[in-house]
């Protein structure tokens, strides 16, 4: 296909875009924080290091929009209350994370220790600690709370567990990409899928 989009990328796309959706209900809701301990980001994750920049970020960009669309897509709720709401501040930064984690994990090379590292480290940056940049102040403001409270009720509680998505996800995405690479999963010449 000759278009910028595959029709077999666009459908993975898709999928992925459900799996954000299924994920976002299961979560926990902490009793201090208006912010709950989610798998959203391990979708993102996942999505973007399988998938790359182009597919990964369409994919998580495509729900976000829908969702300040009105359509009840993430966690039940959706429309604009949702993305200026107390967690409005991640879900912005959910297609950033999927277009830096896309660009930069099909390009790790080297061991399959060191491969692995590096992607481990990639999605601890940007699928986890990139979101805290927007997600926090956005909750201080929201919340009323100064930036160190905001930290304890969104940032602090869930390191643990990001870096426990970021794991599994990098030991998930490299199986995936070992057996499907990109170009067999989004219907690119290989020569493309290479570049992200």
């Amino acid at each position: 296909m000759n278009s910028a989009f595959s029709l077999r990328g666009i459908v993975f796309s898709a999928l992925f875009a459900a799996l954000l959706v299924v994920l976002s209900f299961l979560n926990i809701h902490l009793g201090f924080t208006p912010i709950p301990i989610s798998l959203e980001n391990f979708a993102v994750m996942l999505a973007a290091a399988i998938l790359g920049a182009q597919y990964g970020t369409f994919s998580i960009l495509l729900v976000v929009v829908l969702t300040a669309l009105g359509l009840p897509l993430l966690h039940g709720s959706g429309g604009l209350g949702l993305l200026l709401g107390p967690t409005g501040g991640f879900l912005w930064a959910y297609p950033f994370a999927a277009l830096f984690i896309g660009l930069i994990v099909p390009r790790i090379k080297g061991s399959k220790t060191t491969v692995f590292l590096l992607t481990f480290l990639t999605l601890e940056v940007f699928g986890s600690l990139l979101l805290y940049v927007s997600g926090v102040p956005w909750l201080a403001h929201v919340a009323g709370v100064p930036l160190s409270k905001a930290l304890a009720m969104g940032c602090y509680p869930y390191l643990p567990g990001d870096a426990v998505k970021a794991l599994f996800a990098a030991m998930i995405a490299l199986a995936v990409r070992q057996v499907f690479p990109l170009h067999r999963i989004v219907g690119t010449p290989a020569k493309t899928a290479n570049a992200g």
